[in-house]
């Protein structure tokens, strides 16, 4: 039996997601790893695990390698070291080392969570992605806004997400910007070229360095531009075909950019723009799998439960190239404002016009605060043979569907 000790963090539902996925494995032992006392844990995720440890810092590498070798006090020694949020991949990396576990390199893992040297990595292989330079002083990132002039995004450069990323027009944004990053050695600031035109996923599956399948998505706007603009309502379609000419290029650049970087066997999420000329640029790449429901929308679009296949992927080094029968679409429910959810609206007019299409939902709820990032306070995954058919049931749904805020 294999033993794999599995890092949560937090108890949050996107990881006990994957954990559930590992739990399931046959003939798999699954020890967790967590800050959270395991009481804070599902009654089944409990039941199922076979063992567990509290650690002070599941962030540090130091603080995982004291765990594993616990563990391998009591048990067999784990042989897989496993978690799925970014901020994990560079510590899980440093404390697979250490302990003699496959899986990414430390070097492997700084080229995805550094966005300055993963820049520098595809500019080097000659891969299309935005100029970027870094900042360790408040001087040095305004000399880069000069030198690649502005607009420009300025962030951390081991952000995720579009979190704590800042889309600079003018001086007197990049003061305000400044003071909130406070850029230093310790904390340098990414200053980026602002891409523009259509935003997308590249998501794939690699299997010692090969790609043996990808998935495609389309943006509808960026994420940046739904942080900047709390009206709206993001929405992303996975197309039923990607092999056509509009992908064409994004299907040669992916798999040679996963190489650059050193991808060997995982999931990986690629974000990338199609330009007002119609080339392609790389945005940044995360060799984790993606957050935002994607692998719930993968599972649907390809018929097939893409958490298990997560799952013998990095557990088994398994995969099985699905195919992907429908078109899958989210539209993601955001308050319109800061304060208390008061109500939802249009959901009957919604169900009555769309229900046919609605595979899967998690509704916002009314007395809970409303939620400041792109994924908003719920959504609805819609589902149809025929990709038009869903991205117009998106947009549909989005007009339809107005969340209520109390202001506080």
């Amino acid at each position: 039996m294999r033993h794999v000790a599995f890092v949560v963090p937090f108890v949050f539902e996107t990881s006990v997601r994957f954990l559930r996925a590992v739990l399931a494995l046959p003939d798999v032992a699954v020890s967790i790893i967590s800050r959270d006392p395991i009481e804070r844990f599902p009654e089944d995720i409990r039941q199922l695990a076979d063992a567990y440890e509290q650690v002070a810092d599941p962030l540090d590498a130091d603080h995982l390698v004291k765990a594993v070798q616990r563990l391998a006090r009591r048990y067999p020694a784990p042989e897989r070291l496993l978690g799925v949020l970014e901020q994990l991949q560079e510590p899980l990396a440093i404390a697979r080392q250490r302990l003699g576990l496959p899986g990414m390199s430390p070097t492997t893992a700084t080229n995805f969570r550094d966005k300055s040297v993963m820049k520098d990595r595809l500019r080097a292989a000659g891969l299309p992605c935005a100029q970027s330079l870094l900042g360790k002083s408040v001087a040095e990132v305004t000399e880069a806004v000069s030198r690649i002039g502005l607009p420009v995004v300025i962030k951390p450069p081991d952000g995720a997400g579009a979190m704590g990323t800042f889309r600079i027009n003018g001086m007197g944004q990049l003061t305000q910007a400044l003071a909130a990053l406070r850029p230093s050695p310790a904390s340098p600031v990414l200053v980026e070229q602002f891409l523009t035109g259509r935003e997308h996923s590249y998501d794939s599956v690699c299997v010692n360095g090969q790609v043996l399948w990808s998935s495609v998505s389309d943006y509808s706007p960026t994420p940046l531009t739904v942080l900047e603009n709390p009206w709206i309502q993001w929405c992303v379609l996975l197309p039923r075909t990607i092999d056509v000419p509009a992908y064409e290029d994004i299907r040669r650049i992916g798999p040679a950019a996963l190489k650059a970087l050193g991808m060997d066997t995982g999931l990986a999420h690629m974000e990338w723009f199609r330009l007002p000329d119609g080339s392609a640029a790389i945005s940044e790449v995360g060799a984790r799998p993606p957050g935002a429901q994607f692998v719930s929308l993968m599972s649907w679009a390809h018929d097939t439960d893409m958490y298990a296949a997560w799952a013998r992927l990095v557990v088994l080094d398994a995969f099985e190239a699905p195919q992907r029968p429908y078109a899958a679409g989210a539209a993601y429910f955001r308050g319109q404002g800061s304060g208390k959810i008061k109500a939802i609206h249009g959901l009957d007019a919604a169900q009555r016009e769309l229900g046919s299409l609605v595979v899967q939902t998690s509704l916002p709820r009314p007395g809970k605060t409303s939620a400041k990032t792109y994924e908003g306070d719920g959504f609805a995954i819609l589902r149809h043979p025929d990709t038009e058919v869903v991205r117009k049931g998106l947009q549909r749904l989005i007009s339809l569907v107005h969340v209520e805020v109390e202001p506080s």
